[in-house]
């Protein structure tokens, strides 16, 4: 009997994901109509792929030249060491833990992990600080590229109190998970072992400094590509089916014509019903509004690619920017990294505190973020 468990488990779940992918292929093909549907796939990537994916990609790669240039000639360190009196008392981490929040920033979520694998970095954390790194980091992931994004979008004063509540998540995040572990496993209240911790090896610089300065440059550039390669699967794939079940038909008079953007409208239909907690908690004047925070639960870079489909609409605003700005760092895609990057800690047993720390961390962003720009709005 026991032999045929396996066999039994993969059926089940063979048999699970038939039943729910005609389900939704089904009722998306019933509104739509097959041919459409198919149409607004392929229409809907496309369009994604040539006017957000390479928008996205530019940013990334002016910005990973702008990150390397910053830590080529030191200006990391610098606000490293300026903000390193504050990590104790804000975040219960040591100071050195500021580097990993301007790295995720000026990159993305797995830099911290670079770090936590340093001998020299580790040598000032206890287990579970610097488990909670993986939180701490996530919150400032692809920060640069969000709030250059949303500037260009003209909502830069909204990207800047995003980020405030970014930093408000980072804290809750960061804390809560700390505190999870410890009551989870307060063994972990000791200092980390070193003997499978790399040491890291410092490479002296002998160039000149414009020699420097152009390798930076296209060193960075090059990170910026990868980065921008690495959100196409995100934008296409996860945009697309978010796209389609938000948006409505595309003709005057309500019928589908498989052009590229159509959906369904069953996330707004389901928001609608319970609106007014969105609006009070977040400030969302349209209930299409919420496609993005649910994005970003899976990728950031994703979640960006419904910003200009929101801008032609009309919907969107300084409010929503603010808070897509800080639910948008402070989340960063974390269901898809969280797990990998505990996993190459080797605490993957904490999977769940993890997750279960930073979606709070990101609703309190999100909620910081709509009450701080009403309080700005009403101020001045």
């Amino acid at each position: 009997m026991s032999k045929n468990r396996p066999f039994v488990r993969q059926l089940i779940e063979a048999v699970s994901f038939i039943v729910l992918f005609f389900a939704v292929f089904g009722y998306v093909g019933l509104q739509m109509g097959v041919p459409n549907m198919l149409n607004t796939i392929m229409q809907t990537s496309y369009h994604l792929l040539l006017e957000t994916v390479f928008y996205i990609m530019g940013i990334t790669v002016l910005s990973g030249a702008l990150g390397s240039l910053l830590v080529e000639f030191h200006v990391v360190d610098m606000l490293e060491r300026i903000l390193r009196p504050l990590m104790k008392p804000v975040y219960n981490l040591p100071g050195v833990s500021a580097l990993g929040g301007i790295l995720t920033f000026l990159s993305d979520n797995p830099a911290i992990i670079s770090l936590a694998k340093d001998r020299k970095f580790c040598r000032y954390f206890k287990k579970y600080q610097l488990v909670s790194l993986t939180n701490f980091g996530t919150a400032f992931g692809m920060g640069l590229v969000v709030i250059i994004f949303m500037a260009g979008q003209g909502f830069g004063s909204g990207a800047m109190v995003g980020l405030a509540g970014a930093l408000v998540g980072s804290v809750i995040s960061t804390r809560l998970m700390q505190r999870f572990t410890l009551k989870k496993y307060p063994d972990m209240n000791a200092p980390v072992d070193l003997s499978d911790v790399e040491e890291e090896v410092e490479v002296e610089h002998k160039e000149n400094a414009f020699l420097r300065m152009l390798n930076a440059i296209l060193d960075g550039g090059k990170t910026g590509v990868d980065l921008g390669m690495a959100i196409i699967p995100g934008v296409l794939i996860i945009s697309t089916a978010v796209m389609m079940l938000t948006n409505g038909p595309a003709g005057e008079n309500g019928e589908f014509l498989g052009k590229a953007y159509e959906g369904v409208g069953l996330l707004p239909a389901l928001a609608d019903k319970v609106d007014f907690i969105f609006q009070w908690l977040f400030g969302f004047q349209d209930s299409r509004l919420i496609a993005f925070p649910i994005t970003t639960l899976g990728a950031v870079g994703a979640a960006l690619g419904l910003v200009p489909n929101f801008v032609e609409q009309g919907i969107l605003d300084g409010n929503a920017v603010a808070v897509f700005t800080a639910m948008g760092m402070c989340w960063s895609g974390f269901l898809s990294t969280h797990t990998a990057m505990l996993d190459s800690l080797n605490y993957r047993k904490l999977i769940t505190q993890a997750i279960g720390a930073h979606t709070i961390g990101g609703l309190v962003a999100g909620i910081f973020a709509h009450w701080l720009y009403v309080l700005i709005g009403v101020i001045f």
